[in-house]
């Protein structure tokens, strides 16, 4: 009897036993089970994680990027790339002609070989607005001369192209501007040493002439100094709570035998304002924008000088004339340099063609805003914003 408790005891015993271990190795299962799933959940995060990371580097590329399987169609395209063409869907599965519609730039792509694997060549992309494209492109070739895939690379030009416009029709007006009291001088001169100076009369009215454009000259060169100084950033403003009123009353007082030349009336209705701007420039914006109503204002009209405090805390100034007017499309560039509505009168009047380009930089300079309002046969007002002082 005793055997056989003894005998059941041992086998509960082992029974408990195998239970216990059946237990702790299914426990170790589920957590080896859980390791596995949580480091297969890790890698796929890191490799997702990795993935948005690339695309985002891919996207913030300030080139368009594109890359072409072996068949030539699109299989990865950055946002650069949909907005220089203007694209509003996906453009991957795509030939490039089927995408930009540019018949030139498949043709580029088309050109890569084995012997000659990279090309580059400039392009401007269909659309209304000007743009122009530099692209680089790149093919690559296995051990059997078969091309494996291409990268184009996009560069956008439309800058750098409009610079190179903007400095050579520079060039070209200063040329221009320069070339015409020049050759004026040297006329007059010659005639007068070829024996006009003997005549009292006429050499006086010569050397007048000479003195004239010798003056238009000076202008001119001062005024491209002036601007060159401010499109370049060294000018430095002498910042200082300004008093308006008495500066433009002496200005009015400066322009008066100018004005009674053409028997033009200047009033200032200036209420009591202080800017917080540099009194030398903002009195060469008030001299610019008086010369030119008192230019091109009627004979025996009135330049009137205005002003008022606005609800953002700016002081808004405005010089109105009655004259002729300027037409709606001139008005958005009459503050280019050079620009002129009416290149006859304007160079009659002797002007430099940069005047309102240096207030408009005069005044961005200063953290204000010019612009114009004008109707044709009832005259036009400037006006421009300062900080309140």
């Amino acid at each position: 009897m005793f055997w056989q408790i003894t005998t059941f005891l041992a086998l509960t015993a082992l029974v408990l036993v195998h239970l216990s271990w059946a237990r702790r190795l299914r426990a170790s299962e589920r957590a080896a089970r859980a390791q596995v799933d949580a480091l297969a959940r890790s890698e796929e995060a890191a490799r997702i994680q990795a993935q948005v990371q690339q695309e985002a580097v891919f996207d913030s590329m300030v080139e368009g990027v594109v890359l072409l399987d072996r068949e030539g169609r699109i299989q990865l395209a950055n946002r650069q790339f949909a907005e220089l063409f203007g694209l509003a869907k996906d453009s991957r599965g795509q030939t490039l002609m089927e995408a930009t519609r540019m018949h030139e730039l498949a043709e580029l792509v088309a050109g890569l070989s084995a012997a000659q694997p990279v090309q580059e060549g400039e392009l401007r992309p269909p659309g209304l607005a000007e743009s122009w494209l530099e692209v680089n492109a790149a093919a690559i070739f296995d051990g059997t001369q078969s091309r494996r895939g291409t990268v184009v690379v996009f560069h956008d030009l439309t800058r750098l192209k409009k610079l190179e416009r903007n400095r050579e029709e520079f060039v070209a007006n200063v040329s221009h501007e320069l070339r015409t009291p020049l050759s004026l001088i040297k006329g007059y001169t010659e005639t007068l040493l070829d024996g006009a100076k003997d005549n009292p009369e006429v050499s006086l009215k010569f050397l007048q002439t000479i003195d004239r454009n010798a003056e238009r000259l000076k202008l001119l060169i001062e005024d491209l100094l002036t601007i060159s100084e401010l499109e370049s950033g060294r000018m430095r403003l002498q910042l200082q709570t300004l008093a308006l009123r008495p500066l433009v009353a002496k200005l009015v007082e400066d322009f008066k035998p100018r004005a009674s030349s053409r028997t033009v009336r200047i009033v200032s209705e200036l209420p009591e304002l202080s800017a917080e701007a540099d009194p030398n420039r903002v009195g060469q914006v008030f001299s610019n924008l008086v010369d030119n109503a008192i230019k091109y204002g009627h004979t025996g009209g009135t330049v009137t000088i205005q002003g008022r405090l606005t609800d953002d805390g700016m002081i808004e100034l405005c010089v109105a004339d009655d004259g002729p007017g300027i037409p709606a499309d001139a008005k958005d560039r009459i503050f280019e340099r050079f620009y002129r509505v009416d290149k006859a009168r304007s160079r009659e009047q002797g002007g430099t063609g940069l005047g309102l380009s240096i207030v408009k930089h005069i005044v961005q300079s200063h953290g204000g805003k010019v612009w114009v309002e004008s109707e044709m046969g009832k005259g036009s007002r400037f006006f421009f914003s300062l900080p309140k002082g």
